[in-house]
């Protein structure tokens, strides 16, 4: 019998089924053995960067180079340093250690013996932190249920984030997490983890960290928050703008729901007390914008400061740089960053009260008469305060409100022609420190023959009387003719040029053009000129007995650990003798300072002064340098581009009476000025300058060097001639200090285009 045969498509569909069973069999195999080497790879992977001792993130170095805010402090009228400003560019941080936290009691949970500001965030945040080695699984596993679509990251891993600024939600990141989670956690103690989240965290409004996000939002030290509040600022974290308790009812809704929830945390992991949890529940929070919020007397609120920094402390930012650039070796951005980044701490030398005198007086116009230009062309003024050692005290830049940080300070950034005001340090000072001149010597008021025409004119626009005058009287009347004539009979170019540059602190003087002009070194055309802050600390020699100091805004800078960063490194040299100092001083007391005081000025009255006026060729500046025994100053005034101001009283000696006159309040009128055995007083004779004798008719007083007393008048005197021994100077003294008798290249072809009116 045949054997029957099977059908072939039934054969065939057997064939495909098991061809594809084995290739799905092999595939699962592949797969399985990929998953099994991937899993080992990862696994072991994971095992070795956790176990391992080198750090991924190293939290140590982390603390130290972490933007942090930048503190600059000030002396309080009480003596004590206070918060003045905060310098944080768009990162507000202040680094605090746990260790200072413990060492606060009324920071302390009696229960745990942690402060309560960290059992606040690891109640709301992570419950199991002290327990997990790095990754909570527990909460993991309840994620992976989600496909990562929920929250379960631990303190650990939040820093993590903090610290890369990685927050993209994938399976790959959440592993890197993971892994460097685990190495963290086999290198660095729970504290040391704990610490560095909570001054990385961000709590809105620029502030990072717990201990600026305190004083944003309380006003206090973050060891001086109670349980309340420190709940409050843990509830932030979340979601800064969401939980945002001054952000409006809304939002300070949200943030007290959040904030009863951690307290309820708190309360069932048996962290605080119900009686505790009571208490907090009905405290009632007081933030820096509510009206019932009272700042401290020793801290600036931070909510309540202004964003604008005030012109001395662009000041200080703008010299801390520069001096970080010299000492350390930074670019100029890497030095801007250090000052707003660096978490220095920068020790200032405002005075916190005269710098607000200043201030007002400038913001609102005080004494300027209703003058602001226009838009495109302002009226402006800058002033700088300065004791007699070189601190700066006080410091404008500016008239009307300042609107934006790092502008244009024109006290210490400008330079303009000084007019008048030059007179003093390259003419009068030298010359008498040089026995060229004395009080009492008598000089011509008339122009000279100079680069083809007579020259110069004084501020009567005349080209002198022709009488002969006292170096005293041309101070006081501020004659052109008589200053010129001493520079270029006596003084000569180069010793009066170098008068300037070796003596003082001017950065802006022209080697070349500066030391041939006879209209800058005599009467102030200079070819930049000074600023404020240069001129502030030239006219304090004569009110200190010579001596030139640098200025300073700063006494020391320390890094956030209070390792110096920056010293105080001042220049101080003798500029004049001291018995020059002194009749130059005595010799400026006799301008006429009360022309630009009235009866409202009685607190200035009480005191001696000083000050020398200034005014610039065609009424484009205007000048006024001067002090009292406690403080000189120095004052510009006149267009951004130099316009004619027109015939005025001079605003800068009336803005500069204005402020001492505020500020000479409270202080003491006995204070004098230094004095010395070196300069004495004396009678002179008006007709001849010389020592008055007994039968001389006219007699004025004033000082003079001991080592150069003028002879005394014989008695036989009269008028004086119109000629002097300045037009008859010996022939010798050419040899030393030749004299111009042709324009150098750089004078102008018509100097009197250069020429200060007064």
């Amino acid at each position: 019998m045949a054997r029957k045969e099977k059908p072939k498509k039934k054969s065939k569909a057997r064939r495909i089924f098991r061809a594809l069973a084995s290739a799905v069999f092999f595939l699962f195999m592949v797969g399985l053995i990929t998953g099994v080497a991937v899993g080992g790879f990862l696994y072991t992977s994971t095992s070795r960067v956790a176990a391992s001792k080198v750090p991924e993130i190293d939290l140590y170095e982390l603390k130290d180079n972490t933007n942090q805010t930048t503190i600059v402090y000030a002396t309080d009228k009480n003596g004590k340093q206070v918060e003045y400003a905060r310098l944080h560019g768009e990162i507000n941080r202040e680094w605090i250690e746990i260790d200072t936290l413990r060492a606060e009691p009324e920071a302390i949970n009696q229960i745990t013996g942690k402060p309560y500001i960290c059992d606040a965030y690891v109640a709301l945040e992570d419950k199991r932190f002290y327990d997990h080695k790095g990754v909570d699984w527990r909460r993991l596993a309840g994620v992976v249920k989600n496909d990562f679509t929920q929250g379960a990251s631990t303190i650990t891993q939040q820093l993590i984030k903090n610290y890369t600024g990685e927050n993209g939600v994938t399976v790959v990141r959440k592993y890197r997490e993971i892994r460097t989670a685990l190495n963290m956690e086999t290198n660095f103690d729970k504290d040391t983890i704990l610490e560095s989240y909570l001054n990385t965290l961000y709590l809105g409004r620029g502030c990072y960290g717990i201990k600026t996000g305190a004083k944003k939002y309380f006003g206090k030290g973050i060891e001086e928050l109670n349980l309340a509040e420190c709940a409050a600022l843990a509830a932030i974290t979340k979601a800064p703008n969401t939980f945002d308790p001054m952000r409006g009812s809304e939002h300070a809704k949200n943030n007290r729901e959040r904030q009863l929830w951690c307290m309820t945390e708190m309360l069932q992991q048996g962290m605080i007390t119900q009686a505790q949890y009571d208490e907090a529940k009905a405290y009632k929070l007081i933030f820096t914008n509510s009206e019932d919020y009272e700042a401290k007397d020793d801290a600036v609120p931070i909510a309540q400061q202004e964003e604008i920094n005030n012109p001395y402390v662009d000041y200080i930012i703008e010299t801390v740089a520069a001096d970080l650039m010299k000492a350390h070796g930074y670019t100029r951005t890497e030095a801007i960053k250090k000052v707003y980044n660096g978490g220095l701490k920068i020790y200032s030398a405002v005075d916190i009260d005269i710098q607000e005198v200043l201030e007002d007086v400038y913001r609102r116009r005080v004494t300027f008469s209703g003058l602001t230009g226009t838009k495109e062309n302002p009226i402006n003024s800058a002033m700088t305060i300065m004791d007699y050692e070189g601190r700066v005290v006080a410091i404008v830049g500016q008239a009307g409100k300042k609107t934006d940080n790092r502008t244009l300070n024109r006290a210490f950034q400008s330079w303009r022609p000084p007019g008048s005001t030059i007179k003093p340090l390259s003419v009068y000072g030298p010359a008498i420190e040089k026995n060229l001149i004395t009080w009492s010597t008598l000089i011509k008021n008339e122009a000279f023959a100079y680069a083809g025409e007579m020259w110069p004119k004084n501020v009567d626009g005349t080209l002198g009387s022709g009488a002969m005058e006292t170096v005293q009287y041309a101070v006081q009347e501020s004659r052109n003719t008589i200053a010129a004539r001493v520079v270029y009979n006596l003084m000569m170019f180069k010793p009066t040029y170098e008068a300037l540059s070796e003596n003082f602190g001017f950065a802006k003087l022209d080697p070349v053009r500066d030391a041939g002009s006879l209209a800058g070194l005599s009467l102030g055309g200079l070819t930049n000129g000074f600023s404020t802050l240069e001129e502030c600390s030239a006219y304090a020699t004569f009110g200190n007995g010579g001596t030139y100091y640098s200025p300073y805004c700063y006494t020391r800078v320390t890094d956030h650990k209070d390792q110096p960063v920056l010293e105080l490194n001042q220049v101080k040299k003798k500029a004049f003798s001291e018995d020059t100092a002194k009749i130059m001083n005595e010799m400026l007391q006799t301008t006429n300072l009360s022309y630009y005081a009235n009866k409202s000025h009685a607190n200035l009255s009480r005191f001696k002064r000083f000050g020398k006026t200034g005014t610039t060729n065609d009424n484009k500046d205007r000048w006024f340098a001067g002090g009292t025994p406690h403080y000189v100053a120095s004052v510009w005034f006149g267009y951004d581009i130099p316009k004619d101001l027109g015939s005025m009283t001079n605003p800068s000696a009336m803005i500069w009476t204005e402020v001492f006159n505020r500020i000479h309040k409270n202080l003491d009128p006995s204070k004098k000025f230094p004095t010395t055995s070196k300069a004495v007083q004396k009678t002179y004779c008006k007709y001849t300058g010389s020592l008055a004798g007994d039968s001389c008719s006219s007699t004025g007083t004033g000082w003079y060097r001991t080592t150069n007393l003028p002879k005394t008048c014989s008695g036989n005197c009269a008028p004086a001639p119109s000629t002097s021994f300045v037009e008859n100077i010996p022939g010798f003294l050419e040899q030393f200090w030749p004299r111009r008798t042709n324009p150098p290249q750089a004078e102008p072809e018509n100097p009197t285009s250069y020429v200060t009116q007064e």
